[in-house]
């Protein structure tokens, strides 16, 4: 299969140095049938068209007594944190981080009210290419991930730092795909590197890759469907105190040590390990320099950024994109907000793990600090003033759909067994339901199973009180597909279809561990 060259072909250039009459292609200001095209595209063809302003640059931010109405809309954005996607994560300047603790320098700083701009690689830092294989899934190396820019001291107007008690309040502004670099992947670990919600089910290592037009993804991989992204960072966090650091650090070895003995979910969902607990391998810390006494004992010590806390974190809030705001607790001065994990589009639970639409991105951010905002609006959920959360605030703009395809999952496993107010039971169910009846229209289990992950699908607890069963819902909007999937008393003009092809790529699964099947489900 030919690969797609990431971006738009330029057809219509701009020099913003120059006046309209010295533009390269000529400009127009009048429409008549008999004006010259300067240019050809083809039908289907993504290309892009660059314009002056309508005054054709006679308006300027000078501060001239002719242009003094427009001084309080001059924006400057500054670029705290640039990456290079040519390069290897080590090789960033500034560098790169992939932990969590509080002595991990700033690398930049900002101040409230700021208007400055971030860079992120993807995840995994570029193990992952563009190409026909999924070999690079199935043998990544997740000691590394995620692979952070930051951290960015906040300071106020008059340079004061955040304190250690107050609230930041992070606007993203815009945000986006890095331009050059429009392209995105979703996947499945194999079982027995990384896993996934239904691993036990889909042991092996799968890929689609993703390909930009606009808002809109469409993959070779997994034809017909095509879908507006609701872009946002995976991550968007501040670096936790010591004490907060000890706490996490204690609660998840505890779980990772004793939890398949105690933990009756284990027997159900079978992602491994239960937690993951800091390690020297694949460490990295910024500023501080590998081998150096200092980053020995960081090392040591530094949480891993797989999942989400009280510092925000990897949340994989979808909604979280343009004109939406973090509420984020301040343990350290200054708090040291770091972002990554950038999703061109994800479902509800990224259920593959490996599984929003991942890319390497910007954010556009400005950043305001409440004074004591912790105790005024936050309340401790635990026998520390620490064990807080973020509260988030969704911003204005998604896509939107009217008609939704909803599945339902109550909280009895697989075997049969019933659970007690189970919801992770349950939309596992509602997941697994969704995928054998999606597989139905054309699709393998392993193309659907990825697009449920990537989607802009919405989950949702649908009961939690009544018992025995939890009741969990995943709603899908028709729209994305190029059939109707309703059920129908006639198969005409419409019914299920031969299996669609290509399909995603696909590794061996070469360990021994068993796989759960659903004797009744379809094959």
């Amino acid at each position: 299969m030919a690969q797609r060259q990431n971006g738009a072909r330029l057809v219509f250039p701009i020099d913003l140095k120059k006046k309209p009459c010295e533009q390269k292609l000529p400009l127009h200001n009048r429409w008549h049938p008999d004006i010259p095209p300067v240019a050809d595209v083809v039908a289907g063809e993504l290309f892009r068209v660059e314009m002056m302003d309508f005054s054709g640059g006679r308006i300027t931010q000078e501060f001239s007594a002719e242009d003094i109405k427009h001084a309080e809309s001059l924006t400057l954005l500054m670029l705290v944190i640039p990456v290079d996607v040519k390069k290897q994560p080590w090789e960033q300047n500034p560098p790169l981080h992939n932990r969590w603790h509080p002595e991990i320098p700033p690398v930049a700083e900002v101040k409230a009210g700021e208007f400055f701009r971030t860079e992120m690689v993807d995840w995994t830092g570029g193990s992952v290419r563009d190409d026909e294989s999924a070999m690079d899934i199935k043998t990544i190396d997740l000691s590394c991930v995620h692979h952070l820019s930051g951290p960015i001291r906040v300071v106020d107007e008059d340079g004061v730092p955040a304190k250690a008690g107050d609230l930041l309040v992070v606007e993203i502004c815009n945000l986006g795909p890095l331009p050059g670099d429009e392209w995105g992947y979703t996947a499945t670990f194999d079982r027995e590197n990384g896993g996934g919600f239904l691993t036990d089910h889909f042991p092996c290592a799968t890929k689609a890759i993703w390909y930009f037009e606009g808002i809109f993804a469409y993959s070779p991989h997994i034809p017909g469907v095509r879908f507006p992204g609701l872009t946002h960072p995976g991550i968007v966090g501040t670096a936790p105190s010591m004490e907060l650091l000890e706490i996490w650090n204690e609660r998840e070895r505890d779980v990772e040590e004793n939890g398949h003995k105690t933990l009756p979910l284990c027997k159900v969902l079978h992602s491994r390990p239960l937690a993951n607990l800091p390690s020297s391998t694949g460490c990295m810390l910024g500023k501080i320099k590998e081998g150096t006494p200092e980053w020995e004992k960081m090392a040591e010590e530094a949480a891993r950024t797989i999942p989400g806390r009280e510092n925000g974190g990897n949340c994989d809030i979808k909604n979280l994109s343009r004109g939406a705001k973090v509420y984020l607790p301040v343990f350290v001065e200054g708090a040291n907000l770091s972002t990554g994990d950038m999703h061109f589009s994800q479902g509800d639970g990224e259920v593959s793990f490996c599984g929003a639409i991942e890319m390497s991105g910007f954010l556009e951010l400005k950043c305001d600090i409440i004074r004591g905002g912790m105790k005024e609006y936050l309340t401790p959920m635990g026998p520390t003033p620490l064990h807080v959360n973020p509260i988030f605030e969704i911003g204005p703009v998604e896509p939107r759909f009217s008609e939704w395809l909803v599945f339902e999952g109550i909280s009895v496993d697989e075997s049969g067994k019933q659970h007690y107010l189970d919801a992770t039971v349950a939309y596992k169910r509602a997941v697994l339901n969704a995928i054998d009846y999606i597989s139905k229209f054309g699709y393998s289990k392993e193309q659907v199973y990825l697009l449920l992950s990537c989607c802009p699908c919405e989950g949702r607890i649908s009961g939690i009180v009544d018992s025995p069963n939890a009741v969990a819902t995943l709603a899908i909007p028709i729209a994305i597909f190029d059939q109707d999937i309703r059920p129908k008393s006639s198969k005409v003009p419409m019914g299920p279809r031969i299996v669609r092809t290509p399909d995603v790529l696909k590794c061996s699964y070469d360990g021994n561990l068993p796989i759960t099947k659903n004797l009744s489900a379809g094959k």
